[in-house]
């Protein structure tokens, strides 16, 4: 036990090095440019903030969704390389979830505050601010399928449903996680002895998932970005970005690793949040998938089964076809340049085609 505790210390300060780290290449001119915003929710375990809305907000609002791994502001990363300011130059309302380090007190926290209480405090602070009882959800990577899993919990609440990268059908053929947590013990001999699982934790099982995904495909993307300044800038960017990462709460992880990647229960319609069940077949929304054929993360067979299961009439792919200088193609669908030129204002087009 006293091993365990060690451990989870090294990944902490593993975790506080990183940190360190990222502030002094902000100081050097590598940090985030975000867009100026105000906060709207702020408790335990989340901030949502909200973007050029005046007192009486215009527009259809969307509520974007980050992966709790890492920083939101992988949304709002630059000028020319944030969904938060796409967005906002085409007059929706904006408001982005931003999921906080966890304290001891939220060792606890799991898919019912995650995938429920957290997003529905959000949409109930939206409706205050905006009149609108429904609205449109847009989710990157796990941030997706906790769109997803509100989405089937409150489906009166989604007005429609955008998903980006996101993982929803899960097995031990599928994708670079599945097979890693078929053979993996149980999540809870990992997170015996720790409060939160440090994000370093995290890192370390991505890169043993997947090297070449995790580690040699970024340094081959800063080759292929040095002849763009552009693109080389959004490069250095995120991997700043990679530096900035969350613990999550003992349960969260344990839940995800095990009734979701292990046991596929969303899918399969057996997944109890606290004493609510959720099940992909309650999802009525519409629903706009963007999709990278060549993602190991959330490779078409882990999204397509889900389009097949939902209620919903309304369903849509998009297939994306990746950048260059986006360091992880996994977030080149927030961030990257063919993203911004051709993903975006197809999403954008749907969300508004879909707001009447």
């Amino acid at each position: 036990m006293q091993q365990h505790h060690s451990d989870s210390n090294l990944f902490a300060q593993l975790d506080q090095g990183r940190r360190e780290l990222g502030k002094r290449l902000d100081a050097l001119g590598f940090g985030p440019v975000e867009t100026p915003s105000q906060a709207v929710v702020s408790k335990p375990g989340i901030t949502l903030k909200s973007y050029g809305q005046a007192a009486a907000p215009q527009g259809v609002a969307v509520l974007l969704v980050p992966a709790p791994i890492k920083c939101a502001y992988i949304w709002d990363l630059a000028p020319w390389a944030s969904v938060v300011r796409h967005c906002l130059d085409r007059g929706l309302c904006v408001y982005l979830v931003q999921w906080e380090q966890p304290g001891e007190g939220e060792r606890n926290f799991g898919l019912a505050e995650y995938a429920d209480r957290l997003i529905l405090d959000c949409v109930n602070a939206i409706q205050a601010e905006t009149g609108q009882t429904a609205l449109f959800l847009a989710g990157h990577s796990l941030g997706g399928t906790l769109a997803a899993l509100f989405s089937a919990l409150h489906p009166e609440r989604v007005r429609g449903l955008i998903l980006l990268g996101a993982p929803l059908h899960f097995g031990p053929t599928i994708g670079l996680f599945g097979p890693f947590v078929a053979v993996a013990p149980p999540a809870h001999v990992l997170t015996a002895a720790m409060e939160n699982v440090p994000g370093s934790v995290l890192n370390e099982i991505s890169l043993l998932a997947s090297l070449a995904t995790f580690g040699w495909s970024r340094w081959l993307d800063l080759l292929n970005s040095l002849t763009d300044l552009q693109d080389l800038r959004t490069h250095c960017l995120v991997e700043r970005w990679t530096l900035d990462e969350l613990a999550l709460p003992q349960r969260f992880f344990e839940e995800v690793a095990e009734k979701l990647y292990r046991e596929d229960q969303f899918i399969r319609g057996t997944l109890m949040i606290g004493e609510q069940r959720a099940a992909a077949q309650q999802v009525t929304a519409p629903l706009l998938s963007v999709v990278d054929k060549r993602c190991h993360i959330a490779p078409p067979e882990a999204v397509l089964p889900f389009h097949q299961t939902v209620q919903s009439g309304d369903t849509q792919i998009l297939w994306y076809e990746g950048d260059v200088g986006v360091a992880l193609q996994h977030v080149g669908m927030l961030v990257g340049k063919h993203a911004h030129q051709h993903v975006w204002p197809e999403i954008i087009h749907w969300i508004q085609a879909h707001a009447h």
